[in-house]
């Protein structure tokens, strides 16, 4: 169970509430309107951001206290983060050991999470060198071979074409399932939410609502939703 527990995020004039709480073991989408917070929330989660009153939980542990690379959490951000001096083996070692003075056994685990996501075989890449899909699949196979039970999306995928994306959702949602991670993804395209989310957690007007099943919250979206769904609403 991950809680935000009466949590205040404040950014110069910007800030954000959240009091909520969302189970494990499955994926959770997070929309909202640009600039209402998603991001915020994630890297508030992650350590990135102090917040300014509250306390975020992991299984009943106020995590707050951690340093980012202590707290059970893998992150992919929309550029990937890779990089570009270092081949692909290389950049998902770095999930192990910033150093990259990784064991023969972690370099085994370093080829299968890129064999698990379709890049077997191009571990002697670098980024340059891939494709758009291609850097995804390493991003993720990063976060993968990290091993925590918390999967952070910051629109990793938004820059590829449609096909190539629900082929990327539909990895992430093979990854949770085999791992039982809590992920939580961040989109701004209902349609993501529909193909994977269980619930989905609105973020807008300075607070993150609890979450809703899926079906549930598009079947009834509360006024908030509306607003930002308008001609974006998923068929």
């Amino acid at each position: 169970m991950l809680a935000f527990d009466k949590v205040l995020i404040r950014q110069g004039t910007f800030s954000l509430a959240a009091d909520l709480e969302i189970a494990g073991k499955q994926i959770a989408a997070v929309l909202g309107p640009s600039g209402a917070g998603k991001s915020t929330l994630l890297s508030a989660l992650a350590g990135f951001l102090p917040l300014g009153a509250g306390r975020i939980l992991w299984q009943g542990q106020d995590i707050g206290a951690l340093l980012p690379a202590e707290r059970p959490v893998s992150i992919l951000f929309q550029d990937g983060n890779l990089f570009p001096h270092l081949n692909a083996r290389q950049n998902v070692g770095l999930g192990l050991r910033p150093d990259l003075r990784l064991s023969a056994q972690q370099w085994r685990e370093v080829d299968r999470a890129l064999e698990r996501v379709g890049m077997d075989g191009m571990g002697a890449r670098r980024p340059a060198a891939l494709s758009g899909g291609q850097a995804a699949r390493v991003a993720l196979a990063r976060a993968l071979v990290r091993a925590r039970p918390l999967m952070l999306l910051d629109e990793p995928f938004s820059a590829l074409g449609p096909a190539l994306r629900a082929e990327m959702l539909a990895l992430v949602a093979e990854l949770a399932h085999e791992s039982g991670a809590l992920v939580l993804m961040v989109s701004h395209e209902p349609r993501d939410a529909r193909a994977i989310a269980r619930e989905v957690v609105l973020v807008a007007e300075g607070r993150a609502h609890a979450p809703v099943a899926t079906d549930e919250i598009f079947a009834n979206p509360p006024e908030a939703l509306k607003h930002y769904l308008g001609d974006r609403r998923a068929p």
